[in-house]
């Protein structure tokens, strides 16, 4: 697709999507919704490192997409972003917050994964600053158009001015030092075909991305389960003091509470879908099975069991069931 047809069909996606909206939203209330923008708040949680919170709930227009958790590190060359956000907004209101934080206006940004809730954001940002593993590079080229058109259908004028900026493939597990701070990049994969995980080794702060989900349920659009399960035992392993999640609270429980909550959810949703399929449920009632009593406390648990129904139920079948 030409560059040319990307920006068209996205200007009729934003007429679409504005006309939709209008009778719900009437010009009073959207002028009244955008005359704050995004306005992100960034809790201290380490010397020189800042969690500003996501909505522990699913995008919709009423949280502007902004619902992953994002981390601001100090140093002296400049702001690190560990996940810029949904859009061109948020990526500035982010880049505001850590001038203000810092002294310093965001220099590196790292990109965790493809999904657009924490990679549009670099919209914001020259493409030469953003930084992301090689298969996150390779997976917005497939489907970063189709993903922002989505982005775009959901939350309308947020998205204003969001397009596409590509990553550079360049993040290489291992040690790294930038403007004096010492972190260290970690590439794994089972979410997406390419996770970032990040250490900061001055507050022993593990950034996990969306590998970790607490007391939210996980979403499971690209999800790999045997590797995901693999990539959460080797963050087990990583010695850290905290750990921040893709989505819900920081985990500073010592006992990796967040990783094994993560575990636990994906093995009851393999295991519940596999005896769906075998019971010979459809994809409805596979929905709306009971959802133990454990995760109670875990946000969006019926939302994304609905939706990891959708991403898995097919080819499980397939699989599963006799060919007659």
């Amino acid at each position: 697709m030409s560059a040319a047809w990307a920006c068209r069909r996205r200007a009729v996606l934003r007429g679409l999507v504005a006309g939709a909206l209008a009778p719900a939203l009437p010009g009073a209330a959207l002028a009244e919704r955008f005359a704050g923008a995004y306005d992100p708040q960034a809790e201290a949680i380490g010397d020189g490192l800042w969690l500003v919170r996501g909505a522990d709930e699913p995008i919709s227009f009423a949280n502007g997409g902004a619902i992953a958790n994002c981390a601001i590190l100090a140093s002296d060359d400049g702001a690190i972003l560990f996940d810029p956000g949904a859009s061109r907004g948020e990526g500035h209101a982010l880049d505001a917050l850590a001038k203000r934080l810092t002294g310093k206006a965001v220099a590196r940004v790292y990109i965790s994964h493809l999904h657009p809730d924490h990679a549009l954001g670099a919209a914001a940002f020259a493409p030469a600053m953003v930084h992301a593993l090689p298969a996150t590079r390779a997976g917005l080229e497939r489907e970063g158009e189709a993903l922002a058109d989505g982005m775009y259908r959901l939350l309308a004028d947020w998205m204003k001015g969001t397009d596409l900026v590509l990553p550079r493939p360049d993040v290489r597990a291992g040690p790294l030092v930038f403007g004096g701070r010492s972190i260290e990049l970690v590439a794994l994969d089972g979410h997406t075909s390419g996770d970032l995980a990040l250490i900061d080794h001055a507050t022993g702060t593990l950034l996990a991305g969306d590998l970790v989900f607490h007391d939210r349920a996980p979403a499971t659009p690209h999800a790999d389960l045997a590797a995901w399960r693999a990539a959460l035992d080797r963050l087990e392993a990583l010695p850290h003091r905290l750990l921040v999640p893709g989505h819900g609270p920081p985990d500073a429980s010592g006992r990796h509470h967040a990783i094994a909550q993560t575990r636990d959810w994906l093995g009851w949703l393999e295991e519940t879908l596999r005896d769906c399929v075998k019971r010979g449920l459809d994809m409805g009632e596979a929905g709306e099975v009971p959802i133990p009593a454990r995760f109670s406390g875990m946000k969006a648990a019926r939302y994304e069991l609905q939706r990891s129904v959708s991403h898995f139920y097919p080819a499980m079948e397939a699989s599963l069931l006799p060919r007659l």
